[in-house]
């Protein structure tokens, strides 16, 4: 029997208007009827995620910022695995070096050095979700959603990594030229025992404290509950869910999920925007899960 479900946002609970179907949602409730946990696994950090489930009626527990963050149903934090300081510098010193545009999201919210680079990089991802948006009305529509995601902009992140009070817990890195632009970063860093790449779009990779995985967070928060990993469902689409996806019993790749997802899944769904998230749970319904 499945007794803990966990999905991904972006690309998997989310359609392209980063809305959850009122079908998917009338999934989830038919869930925690029956008994079972919804929960959501998400890169985002738990200010860009929970208005959207409060939108649809839904307090469920979350893994944020790629497991870096948990918080419990009753909203408190109970697990926070930052980003050693001496290793977010020296990341910072190696993005810097390379020219790359990158964020650094912290225990006080999201930073940015450059405006003007945040608004480049929200424009290229419109484009990539929406082809028929031009450039232009791209950079327009995202000037004014900047103001959605709550970004505090820093002349220089060295007052941040300097100023003990404050927790580096994720570093998100961008390129407009794809995920062949961070090989050099992740060939650096494959094989550290200290920290993690992933990714959440191709243009993309979040670097965190290797202990704040998706798949980890997932697996620690069932035994907290009594619950096995055979009796959890994990649902996802990008490198990112990879962890969560291999740990869980039950793995579910989007219909829209990457290759390489696919072939660890233990079965593929719909896509994000066909309902996928509310047919692996009718499935977990269903089915009685046995080892």
């Amino acid at each position: 029997m499945i007794s803990i479900i966990a999905s991904d946002m972006d690309g998997t609970l989310l359609n392209d208007h980063m809305e959850i179907s009122p079908k998917t949602v009338a999934a989830i409730q038919k869930a925690q009827e029956a008994g079972i946990e919804f929960m959501v696994a998400t890169g985002r950090g738990l200010s860009e995620a929970k208005p959207i489930l409060q939108r649809s009626g839904l307090h469920p527990a979350y893994i944020t910022l790629n497991g870096a963050q948990v918080f419990n149903t009753a909203g408190d934090l109970v697990v926070n695995e930052p980003l050693p300081k001496n290793l977010a510098q020296e990341v910072v010193a190696l993005l810097k070096a390379r020219q790359f545009y990158f964020e650094l999201v912290t225990d006080r919210g999201i930073f940015s050095e450059s405006k003007v680079r945040r608004i480049q990089h929200v424009a290229d991802l419109l484009v990539n979700l929406n082809p028929d948006t031009t450039y232009k009305i791209a950079v327009a529509l995202a000037a004014a959603r900047l103001e959605i995601v709550n970004i505090n902009y820093v002349d220089d992140y060295q007052e941040l990594l300097d100023d003990p009070t404050i927790e580096i817990m994720k570093i998100i890195v961008f390129s407009e030229a794809g995920p062949d632009a961070f090989t050099t970063i992740r060939e650096k860093y494959q094989s550290s025992q200290e920290l993690v790449i992933t990714s959440s779009s191709p243009n993309n990779i979040e670097i965190n404290s290797i202990k704040a995985q998706k798949g980890s967070a997932l697996l620690d928060y069932a035994r907290q509950k009594g619950v096995s990993a055979a009796q959890v469902m994990a649902i996802g689409d990008n490198l990112n869910d990879y962890s969560m996806i291999e740990a869980a019993g039950v793995g579910v790749a989007m219909g829209n999920a990457l290759p390489a997802i696919k072939e660890i899944a233990t079965f593929t769904t719909a896509t994000n925007l066909n309902d996928g998230v509310a047919a692996a749970i009718n499935w977990a319904l269903t089915h009685e899960h046995h080892d």
